[in-house]
C-alpha cells in the first residue's frame, strides 16, 4: 500500500507506491500541512484503485517522470494514453488543479517567508513588517490558500485600505502607505508562485502614483535664527546637525567613542531606532563625517556637559539618548512657531546642510560621501535646484560667451598695469536696451573678457580698427585677472555666528 511521505532533503511532501515491476517515488513541491496530504491522498487512492483494475497508465499521471524508462519493459501501455484511461486522465486532472490551488495557507507561509529572510533585516525593518502583517494581511488573507488567491482578491484588498481611517482626520491611508502594504503581499506571493508554480496575481498590478515630497531646507539667515534663539543646552545639538548632514536616528546614536577630535572627524557607525542601537540604514551610511570648524567648537563644548555622563553625545538627564517624538513635540516645532518659521520635519536640518554646502562651492563627490551617499545621482536629482537660488551664478557662462563673441556691442576699455595702454572688451550684453548694429564694425584685437577686470573701466562708443592702439607683435599686454566673487567658507560662517549671536543667550 502506498503512502504520503516528506523528504529530508527538500522538506517537501511525495508518492511513495508499487505498482509492476517494483517500487516508485514521484516527487512534488508541496510543503507539508494537512492540505497537502489530503490533496495527494486523493491522487494516491486513484491510482491504486487503478493498478487494482488493472488500467493505470503510469504516464497519464507523471508525464515527465524519470521512471517511464524503466516502464517501458512492461509494453507500450504504461507509455502511452488508452481509450480505457480517458476518464481517468479528466480525473487526475482536476486533482492536480486541486494541488496547485492548494498548497499552504497565506498566514503559514507568510510566517516561513519571515522566519527566512528575517535575518536579513534591521530590527526597526523586522518591526514595521510585523506591524504590517498582523495589521493588514494576515487578517484579510490569513485563511486563504496562497495558490488561490486571485487578482481580483488583491485588487478588492487594495480598495479597501484607500478606506482604512488614516492618522487624524486623514479618510483612508496615504499612497505611499498603501504602496508599502501591497509591497509586502507581493513580495509574500511571489516567492509563494516561484515554490508552488503558479502565476503570481501581483502580475501587472502597479504602484499607486505618491505625492512627490519637496525638500524644505532652511537658508543660512534661518540656521543663524534658530541656533541664536534655541535653548543653550541644545545649541550644540542644532550646530551639529545643520552643519553635518547627519540623519535623526544617527546623530541620536552618535557616541564620544566616534568623535575624533585629532583628525577632526566624526566616524557615523551606528544609528538609534526606536529605542535601539543599530547598524546604520545602508552600508554605504558607514561614513567619516568632516567637522567644520562650528562643528568642532560646538562638540568640544559639548564634551564638557556630557562626556562624564554618557557614552551618548546628546543624551537627557539620565545619560539616555534622545527621544525623537519628544525633541520634535517639545523643543523643534515650538521653536519654529516662535520665529514665524513654516513648519518642517527635522529631517529637513539634513536637507539644509546639503544645500549650503553646494553653495559653498564644495565638490559634488564630496558632499554625497558626507551625506552617506554612494554616488551624486541622488545629490543632484534632489538639491540641484537649490543652488541657483544660493549662489546666483547661473547663466554667467553664457554672457561670458556672449560678451566674447558678440563685438557689436560697445566696448570696455581697460589700462594695463605698466604700459598704460588701453585695450577694448565687449561689455556684457544688455538685452533690455536696444540698439541696431547691423552697421557696427569690428573692432581688434578681440580678448577673453575673462582675463580682464570689470573694475575702474569704461564705457566707450565701437571704434574701427585703426582708432584703436596698436600693440607690437612681440609685445604681451600684462592683464589683470578677473577676481571672482569669494564663495560662502565655513569660516566665515563660524565668524559671522560669533559675532551675530551664536554665543548669545
Amino acid at each position: 500500500m502506498g503512502s504520503i511521505r516528506l523528504s529530508d532533503t527538500t522538506g517537501s511532501l511525495f508518492l511513495d507506491f508499487r505498482y509492476g515491476i517494483g517500487r516508485f517515488r514521484e516527487y512534488s513541491s508541496l510543503p507539508d500541512n494537512q492540505t497537502n496530504r489530503k490533496a495527494l491522498q486523493k491522487i494516491l487512492d486513484k491510482i491504486e484503485s487503478e493498478i487494482a483494475a488493472g488500467t493505470f497508465v503510469y504516464a497519464n499521471y507523471f508525464p515527465g517522470s524519470k521512471a517511464l524508462k524503466r516502464l517501458a519493459k512492461l509494453g507500450p501501455g504504461n507509455l502511452a494514453k488508452t481509450e480505457t484511461s480517458v476518464a481517468s486522465e479528466q480525473v487526475v486532472k482536476g486533482l492536480a488543479e486541486e494541488i496547485v490551488a492548494a498548497g499552504p495557507l497565506f498566514k503559514d507561509f507568510a510566517a516561513q517567508w519571515f522566519d527566512e529572510r528575517s535575518i536579513e533585516w534591521r530590527r526597526s525593518h523586522i518591526r514595521s513588517l510585523i506591524s504590517t502583517l498582523n495589521g493588514h494581511l494576515v487578517p484579510h488573507f490569513g485563511e486563504k490558500v496562497v495558490g488561490s488567491i486571485t487578482k481580483s482578491d488583491v485588487l478588492e484588498f487594495r480598495a479597501t485600505l484607500a478606506k482604512v481611517k488614516g492618522r487624524g482626520a486623514q479618510e483612508g491611508l496615504s499612497n505611499k502607505r498603501i504602496n508599502e502594504i501591497m509591497g509586502l503581499l507581493r513580495q509574500i506571493l511571489n516567492e509563494a508562485a516561484d515554490r508552488f508554480e503558479f502565476t503570481s496575481p501581483m502580475l501587472n498590478i502597479k504602484k499607486l502614483r505618491q505625492r512627490k515630497t519637496d525638500v524644505d531646507p532652511f537658508t543660512l539667515t534661518d540656521v543663524q535664527n534658530i541656533i541664536s534663539t534655541v535653548r543653550a543646552d541644545f545649541k550644540n545639538y542644532f550646530i551639529t546637525r545643520f552643519l553635518t548632514g547627519m540623519r535623526t536616528g544617527e546623530v541620536h546614536g552618535l557616541k564620544w567613542k566616534y568623535v575624533d577630535f585629532d583628525l577632526r572627524i566624526i566616524r557615523v557607525r551606528e544609528t538609534f531606532v526606536l529605542g535601539e542601537d543599530e547598524y546604520t540604514k545602508t552600508d554605504g551610511s558607514q561614513r567619516d563625517i568632516q567637522m567644520s570648524q562650528p562643528v568642532f567648537d560646538a562638540l568640544k563644548t559639548q564634551f564638557e556637559a556630557t562626556g562624564q555622563l554618557s557614552d551618548y553625545v546628546f543624551c537627557n538627564m539620565a545619560g539616555q539618548p534622545l527621544d525623537n517624538k519628544n525633541f520634535s513635540d517639545r523643543v523643534w516645532y515650538p521653536l519654529l512657531r516662535n520665529l514665524g518659521l513654516a513648519k518642517r520635519r527635522p529631517y529637513q536640518m539634513r536637507h539644509t546642510a546639503a544645500t549650503l554646502w553646494l553653495a559653498s562651492g564644495e565638490a559634488p563627490e564630496w558632499i554625497a560621501r558626507q551625506l552617506g551617499h554612494t554616488s551624486t545621482e541622488m545629490l543632484f536629482r534632489v538639491y540641484s535646484r537649490y543652488v541657483p537660488n544660493l549662489t546666483r551664478q547661473d547663466g554667467s557662462a553664457m554672457e561670458r560667451l556672449l560678451a566674447s563673441q558678440l563685438t557689436q556691442l560697445p566696448l570696455i576699455a581697460h589700462k594695463t598695469d605698466e604700459t598704460a595702454r588701453e585695450i577694448y572688451t565687449p561689455a556684457k550684453p544688455a538685452f533690455a536696451a536696444k540698439s541696431n548694429v547691423r552697421n557696427v564694425q569690428r573692432s581688434e584685437p578681440r580678448i577673453d573678457p575673462v582675463k580682464c577686470v570689470d573694475t575702474k573701466t569704461t564705457v566707450v562708443p565701437p571704434a574701427v580698427p585703426s582708432a584703436a592702439p596698436r600693440q607690437s607683435e612681440n609685445a604681451t599686454p600684462k592683464l589683470i585677472p578677473r577676481i571672482a566673487p569669494a564663495p560662502i567658507t565655513w569660516a566665515s560662517m563660524a565668524q559671522s555666528w560669533q559675532g551675530g549671536g551664536i554665543d548669545a543667550p
